[in-house]
């Protein structure tokens, strides 16, 4: 875990938001449904509400991060009005907002609904708009991939009512050039719509990702930067919100100048950034009060992971696949794939920028260093290590190249040469999408680990790595995020909890789906074993939901099929064992015993984690929904719609007095979020410090307590161990606080000693705080 230094106090102010809850605002949950739940979300304990972008998106967007126009509020949301109903609503309940912003890129799919892309489209150079993108006009007319793949594709052009189109995609015609056939205005634009394929090697803008429909803003420059911040700082400066998440800082220029920029203008403000750490990797020094919560997530998961059983998963992997697989070698193979074709066109113009040198080999070096970069993008003054890393594994990898690779690495030195300063933001893209968006769905060792800011390559993390872990984020990032499923999150946090329960039987796993495998083959061994773990995770879950999931994640793979050429074969294939799932009542029954074997210590590991990463140093956050049980996939399976009746209903008859077991309606979760979320709002000086509480005795090991100035939390992890080993027995948990309530039972306990027998009796979990404080509070 990172041990991150703490920005200065006075560029980077103590946090008033005690807690957040996201809510996905989007067309058909807009701004005036997410005020009607102002009133839930105070009953449940949050102070601010954690929204999804909201300037005005593509139409359409159900997710709005590809912002048009950053001057207004999207009208599908409910445009300024209904924000100014949003936040009435949120001060009547006493409620803050915390908004997130895109500064990295926008919205270009459709270029009618973005002015200044339209602008730029229709004027080129001149337009009072081309500074806004990262064009590279050396290269002649900015080219749009959205030809079909096809030779005679551009004589689908028509012109319509002044503007050039094709199929339904429409284009500005620049002033003076619209006579003539379709194909010869085309000719006259400072655009040239090209096929799709050639778009990925030769674009001349910067994209997100490889996602041609999201083009790189320039916020480096001050006026883009005022002219595209100009609404978020208006309401900060109004006092309408209290938070701003940054998404994806390591696809800007300069991300240090300008979170230094977004600071000054927003000095009051919680300032996080969506930051992705890799494995001992820290926070630059930037001025902000931590990250969106994904090392937070892998520490507190991991705690349920029993790293015991990696050598049986490893063993297990290489049986089932014929090979064994090393994840190094696996994600620099994936981030080369991604460098060389999804990212090529980024590639051929940081290769440009070296003319002096020969254009495929320095291609090939700048290649190899970012799919030997150790972390997601380098900052100074750490950058220059990885840099050395990267060079030293490249040059083991490819001594062929050990001239260029010098000769590369020297400019990449220079600051103040072109390369050094793009470079950066190409890491970034080749990590994400080589490693979280490829390696994560080819790599099937144990997928509870394959998460966004997780290590799959590290099994577990135990208990003395997690307290010296939240130990050093309670000095140096206090106001830091905490969270466990967000809209990018590759499985939700309950389906990663009953996947981390196969840790604890692994030869019972190993035989059940080799069984299964056997049974119900697929030709692509890794693919199946994730398959059938994702499976187990999440189920019972809709058929629908199932067809969808695998063939995304079938694709992103990119071994058996693929975006840009699906194997409809291959697809058929792993549809029809989807289908066999639900349809061989054989299977069906089998794989339904086994999830229903497995839940109850699941259920164990997700009250577990929940009240860990809810009361470990930071401020939680808790993702729409996942108050209850909740057994989301990737995207956008994790956006569906929220029940926020059911969890009114269960939250009133908590609040009546109803203890819930530990039961499939979730209301246990329901009382774990409730309580502690309460207890941090009202009593925020329990939650000042962090101290680990031991447990002694014959089942210490399965305990994780911590005290953090007078709340004291208490999990209970390798359930299933626990249960062998006979239970708790004589295992005790030693206090400092003589007198104490757990406010998920309401039972008093008094002593410095407590048997766990006692305290978790009813729920693996509990919530310990001062009887006075709790009954001052009452």
């Amino acid at each position: 875990m990172p041990d991150t230094p703490r920005p200065d106090a006075t560029t980077a102010p103590t946090t008033r938001v005690g807690s957040t809850y996201r809510v996905q605002i989007r067309p058909g949950f807009d701004l005036d449904a997410t005020a009607g739940l102002t009133d839930y979300l105070a009953d449940l304990g949050v102070t601010h509400l954690y929204s999804a972008p909201l300037l005005t998106a593509t139409p359409g967007s159900a997710h709005g991060y590809d912002v048009v126009d950053p001057r207004s509020v999207n009208p599908e949301l409910g445009g300024e009005a209904g924000r100014q109903r949003l936040l009435r609503a949120l001060r009547a309940a006493g409620l803050g907002l915390v908004v997130d912003i895109v500064p990295n890129h926008v919205g270009v799919a459709q270029p009618a609904a973005n002015p200044a892309w339209w602008d730029v489209l229709r004027r080129g150079r001149e337009s009072a708009y081309a500074t806004w993108f990262d064009i590279d006009w050396n290269r002649g007319r900015l080219l749009l991939p959205v030809l079909a793949d096809s030779p005679d594709a551009l004589d689908d052009l028509k012109v319509v009512d002044g503007e050039l189109r094709y199929h339904e995609h429409r284009f500005p015609i620049a002033d003076g050039t619209g006579a003539g056939s379709p194909r010869e205005v085309h000719d006259r634009q400072h655009y040239e719509l090209v096929n799709w394929r050639r778009g990925d090697a030769e674009l001349t803008y910067r994209r997100f990702f490889a996602v041609s429909d999201l083009a790189g803003l320039r916020v480096e420059d001050p006026e883009v930067f005022a002219a595209t911040h100009a609404e978020i700082l208006r309401w900060a400066d109004a006092g309408e919100l209290d938070g701003i998440r940054v998404d994806h800082p390591d696809g800007l220029r300069d991300p240090a100048g300008y979170l230094a920029r977004l600071r000054a203008a927003a000095p009051e403000a919680w300032l996080l950034v969506e930051k992705i750490l890799e494995y001992g990797e820290e926070l630059p020094d930037w001025p902000v009060d931590g990250t969106t919560g994904y090392d937070a997530l892998a520490a507190a998961g991991g705690l349920f992971v029993d790293p015991d059983a990696e050598g049986d998963f490893t063993a297990l992997d290489t049986r089932l696949t014929g090979h064994a697989t090393s994840w190094q070698n696996l994600t620099h193979d994936t981030k080369w794939e991604a460098a060389t074709r999804l990212l090529a066109a980024e590639l051929n113009r940081l290769a440009a920028l070296v003319p002096e040198l020969e254009p495929a080999a320095t291609r090939q070096a700048l290649a190899e260093l970012a799919a030997c970069f150790p972390v997601y993008r380098g900052y100074p003054p750490e950058g220059a290590r990885h840099l050395a890393a990267a060079r030293a594994e490249a040059g083991r990898r490819r001594p062929d190249l050990a001239d260029t690779l010098d000769a590369v690495t020297a400019r990449l030195r220079d600051p103040e040469h072109e390369l050094g300063a793009r470079f950066p933001q190409f890491t970034g893209a080749v990590m994400a999408k080589g490693v979280e968006d490829t390696a994560y769905y080819r790599w099937s060792r144990f997928v509870a680990l394959n998460e966004v800011g997780g290590s799959p390559a590290h099994f577990g993390v135990p208990p003395a790595e997690f307290h010296r872990f939240a130990a050093a984020r309670q000095v140096r990032w206090p106001a830091s995020m905490t969270t466990l499923s967000t809209h990018d999150t590759k499985r939700g946090e309950d389906v990663r909890a009953r996947l981390a329960v196969l840790s604890e039987l692994p030869d019972r796993w190993a035989d059940q789906v080799s069984d299964w495998m056997s049974r119900a083959p697929l030709p692509d061994p890794a693919f199946a074993h994730l398959l059938w773990q994702t499976a187990v995770g999440a189920w019972p879950i809709e058929r629908e939901r199932l067809h969808a999931y695998v063939e995304k994640a079938a694709r992103e793979a990119s071994v058996s099929t693929s975006w840009t050429d699906p194997d409809l074969a291959f697809e058929r294939e792993l549809h029809a064992l989807v289908d066999r799932m639900y349809d061989d009542p054989h299977l069906h029954g089998e794989i339904t015993a086994f999830a229903d074997a497995i839940t109850p210590a699941g259920w164990s590991n997700s009250l577990g984690q929940k009240l860990v990463q809810l009361a470990m140093p930071g401020v939680p956050d808790t993702y729409q929904g996942t108050e209850l049980w909740e057994n989301s996939l990737v995207d956008p399976d994790n956006r569906r719609p929220v029940d926020f009746a059911v969890r009114r209903e269960l939250l009133a008859r908590l609040d009546g007095g109803r203890r819930p077991g530990v039961a499939a309606d979730g209301a246990a979760k329901l009382l774990v979020v409730s309580r502690t979320l309460r207890l941090r709002r009202d009593h925020p000086e329990l939650f000042t410090g962090y101290r680990p509480v031991p447990a002694h005795g014959p089942a210490g090991s399965h305990a994780v307590a911590f005290d953090r100035g007078g709340a004291i939390a208490v999990a209970t992890r390798l359930p299933l161990g626990l249960a062998r080993a006979g239970g708790w027995r004589d295992t005790t948990l030693s206090l400092s606080v003589h007198r104490v309530t757990d406010l998920f039972t309401g039972r008093v306990y008094s002593g410095s000693e407590l048997l766990m027998d006692d305290l978790l009796g009813i729920y693996p979990v509990a919530l310990l705080a001062p009887t006075d404080a709790v009954e001052a509070a009452a």
